[in-house]
């Protein structure tokens, strides 16, 4: 019954996936079918229980970070706050072959240090980077493809909102931890991501920077400083315990908005746009988290989790065996699911999987959200994809050939992050976030 139960449930989600039904409605609808399948009769039961676990799911005030945080990267985007970050980057990565795309790889980096968002970082680095990449003769398809697998970066380096929806999905893992983590995978990603668009910066003979800036350095680091104290106000009121990660979501905002008004770059119209689109945003996201609780609870009811695991477990009990299965179902999964549904459907299921074998809250959810932002690059679902190939003004099947190595280089990252827990897990136990920094037995 269990196994009828799995196939039945996740048949039929996929089904409706690729027949085109929003994703929100399609969990709902293969949750109902699942529960038929496993043989329960009571349907009106079964119809108030669910009706009360959509609410249940989204009765949390830390669901209150998504929506804050969201609004906060939109204003970067805007603001003038990005383009800062850009002269920056190309300050300091100026004497590097093919300056350009290290420069795009340093500022979505920046970027995602003070917005928390890698579809946001994809629009506004692609937006400023691309005119100037084309001045130079760079092609447009590379340019895009670094633009786009930089990006994810923002979604590991804090804030991240996807490490908030993780810690809530999860039951609460100490969302400090997970931030503190971030940084250092982070950094690896953008590293791995920078070295590859260097060697292929070199092939296609790009050359140093040779454009001087009409602003000394000191002037470049003056206007990008306040934006980079966002993150020590963000991070700093967090690990001295001044506020929670949501009502740092909350500072951030107003933060952002204070500099945008500083900058004379945002009117009341585009603020207004942006509360709209930030709006309209949060309400799919919260959509999707009141169907995936739905989804959770069959799971839950039918044993779902436990048979999967069970399944998994009898191919080996080595560890570093059962990651590397968990990481490829992933990879593959990311092709096809956006990172928000994806961490809300295979979190229940392949956390207590990961905890089984000695690895910690903290060291997995890096881990998930590493792989979920590497599918966030690769059709045909990717969403930094559609947006960086929109920005760029270029079609997929010309991107694809740069992104297939650098995906490479994103891959060794993710089994860098994957295998060696000291890299997730240092800074969180140096700050005394968390008890240890390697395995758990």
């Amino acid at each position: 019954m269990v196994i009828t139960a799995t196939i039945v449930l996740f048949v039929s989600f996929f089904v409706m996936l690729l027949a085109g039904v929003p994703i929100s409605a399609g969990i709902g609808i293969a949750s109902v079918i699942a529960i038929c399948a496993s043989g329960r009769s009571d349907f009106q039961g079964f119809a108030f229980t669910a009706a009360q676990k959509c609410f249940s799911g989204l009765d949390s005030f830390s669901l209150l970070a998504l929506p804050f945080f969201s609004l906060g990267g939109n204003i970067m985007n805007k603001g003038g706050i990005a383009k800062r970050l850009v002269r920056l980057a190309r300050l300091l990565v100026g004497g590097i072959p093919g300056y350009l795309a290290a420069t795009n790889v340093l500022a979505n980096m920046f970027f995602g240090a003070v917005s928390g968002s890698s579809v946001a970082a994809t629009s506004a680095m692609g937006s400023i980077l691309s005119p100037l990449e084309a001045d130079e003769g760079y092609d447009p398809n590379y340019s895009a493809a670094v633009n786009i697998c930089s990006a994810p970066t923002g979604i590991l380096i804090p804030p991240s909102g996807p490490l908030i929806l993780y810690s809530i999905t999860a039951g609460g893992v100490s969302v400090a931890a997970l931030f503190m983590g971030g940084y250092f995978v982070g950094a690896i990603l953008g590293i791995c991501v920078a070295i590859v668009a260097i060697i292929l910066a070199v092939r296609k003979g790009y050359k140093k920077s040779e454009v001087k800036d009409a602003d000394p350095a000191w002037k470049i680091w003056v206007e990008a400083i306040p934006s980079l104290l966002a993150v020590i106000i963000v991070m700093g009121g967090i690990l001295a315990g001044i506020f929670t990660a949501t009502e740092a979501g909350v500072v951030m905002c107003l933060y952002c908005g204070v500099l945008a008004v500083i900058y004379r770059e945002m009117d009341f119209k585009t603020f207004y746009n942006l509360l709209a689109d930030t709006m309209k945003s949060s309400a799919t996201i919260l959509f999707l988290i009141a169907a995936s609780s739905i989804m959770a609870y069959v799971m839950a009811r039918t044993k779902i989790p436990g048979a999967i695991s069970d399944m998994i477990m009898s191919v080996s009990d080595n560890r570093y065996v059962i990651l590397l299965i968990m990481n490829v179902f992933l990879l593959v999964m990311g092709m096809f699911l956006d990172l928000t549904p994806a961490v809300l459907i295979f979190v229940p299921i392949f956390l207590p999987i990961a905890r089984s074998i000695g690895m910690s809250d903290v060291h997995f959810g890096l881990m998930l959200i590493t792989n979920l932002g590497i599918g966030s690059v690769t059709p045909p679902v990717g969403s930094c994809l559609f947006v960086g190939c929109g920005v760029a003004k270029v079609k997929i099947e010309g991107v694809t050939k740069y992104i297939v190595p650098i995906f490479a280089a994103m891959v060794v990252a993710l089994l860098l992050v994957t295998y060696i827990p000291q890299i997730s897990l240092s800074l969180p136990y140096w700050t005394k976030l968390i008890p240890s920094m390697g395995w758990n037995g």
